[in-house]
């Protein structure tokens, strides 16, 4: 069976003017696949209004919203080649340029050079990128639709969500209003926009495969362990490196979710790509530009997804929702009332099917937010109001 490993999709020149190789930014091979259906719940009637409103197949219209809100995003950052393990010993670096002693005239400091995309979000200039696209940059240059250039300022990054923001001083610029995610459909039409192998204003077509994906790619390590969130929408439209920080949009031109990952094997596009949801990226770039960095609420539990077991033992009827293992003490689950058990069913009306999930809606609040959870205790559903901490 073949490896599949995630790839961060960015494009990275190693030497100014030199030969450019796609950077294996961070690799995992422990994403778990799971399925992702309409509720059983939910009415013929309301499945044809959606099925109406995600059928349109013509993209023309999307694409001329989207493409001319998309910029390129260029990158410079020095390099130590003697010290990084990002050139020699790397196998990819030496396949491309041979083993370190064929050459010894490669001096000690370069600069290189990275690509990828931007979404302008403002009509004065705001544009949300990834972090992985600008991570390390001293200069960061911006490339419009009409081939205008601007030097960008960053403004701030979340490596949790690996998200980041830039401002480039200029005015009337064509942008891009936030879709809401949550709405979003399985099986529903996208467009991914970017600049994949430098080729800029690209637009590929797929459908939405899947929400609230957990591919482990994300991490930032604090005190209370990896606090990534990761809850990925997951599309077959073909998205390659260079289509990082690019924009997911729907069939009205809105934007669904920023472009972050790809499932490959090769380097390449192979089948599955992967977009932070617009829901969640909204409210961090609002915290971002309020802040200067993203406001992070914190429920003060430990989750796992309902397994078989778990349903059998609390004799659940289905395997949605999220099971509460274990409380942090004077946190806002437990000072609200939550014991280890409940079965955390819905955020202020949002069905949960999974913790991934749970994790990006709670992301999408500030500390002191007060939200109603729905939950499951002793099989009888209740609902608490809980102020996030």
């Amino acid at each position: 069976m073949k490896t599949r490993h995630f790839l961060l999709v960015m494009v990275l020149s190693v030497f100014t003017a030199a030969t450019t190789f796609f950077g294996l930014h961070k690799f995992s091979s422990k994403a778990q696949i799971s399925s992702s259906v309409l509720p059983s719940n939910e009415s013929f009637q309301t499945r044809q209004v959606a099925f109406s409103a995600a059928g349109n197949t013509n993209f023309t219209e999307a694409a001329a919203l989207a493409t001319p809100a998309v910029v390129h995003v260029k990158t410079s950052y020095a390099v130590n080649t003697s010290k990084s393990q990002d050139f020699y010993g790397n196998e990819l670096f030496e396949w491309f340029f041979g083993q370190q002693n064929m050459h010894p005239q490669i001096p000690e400091h370069r600069q290189a050079m990275g690509a990828g995309s931007g979404v302008i979000i403002s009509d004065d200039g705001y544009i949300v990128t990834n972090n992985h696209v600008i991570e390390k940059a001293n200069v960061i240059e911006v490339t419009l639709s009409n081939n205008k250039k601007f030097t960008a300022k960053l403004v701030g990054v979340d490596k949790d969500t690996d998200l980041a923001v830039l401002k480039i001083e200029a005015s009337n610029l064509p942008s891009l209003a936030f879709a809401n995610s949550d709405e979003i459909l399985v099986g529903e039409w996208v467009l991914a926009v970017g600049n994949p192998f430098n080729l800029s204003s690209t637009v590929t077509a797929g459908i939405v495969s899947a929400k609230g994906r957990n591919i482990n790619i994300l991490e930032n390590f604090g005190a209370a362990g990896n606090t990534a969130i990761e809850s990925f929408i997951q599309t077959d439209a073909a998205v390659n490196p260079g289509n990082s920080g690019g924009a997911l949009v729907n069939t009205r031109g809105e934007l669904m979710g920023i472009n972050t990952a790809i499932a490959t094997a090769t380097g390449s596009y192979s089948g599955y790509s992967f977009a932070v949801p617009a829901n969640l990226v909204s409210k961090v770039v609002s915290d971002i530009r309020k802040f200067g960095s993203a406001q992070r609420a914190y429920l003060g539990v430990s989750i796992n997804n309902v397994s078989n077991e778990i349903a059998e033992k609390y004799n659940l009827k289905s395997l949605d929702g999220v099971y509460i293992a274990n409380l942090l003490k004077d946190g806002a689950a437990y000072e609200g009332g939550m014991e280890i058990g409940d079965i955390v069913l819905s955020i202020d009306n949002k069905k949960i099917k999974s913790a991934s999930e749970l994790q990006e809606k709670i992301a999408e609040y500030r500390p002191n937010d007060i939200i109603e959870v729905e939950f499951l205790r002793d099989g009888k559903s209740q609902k608490i109001n809980i102020s996030l901490k």
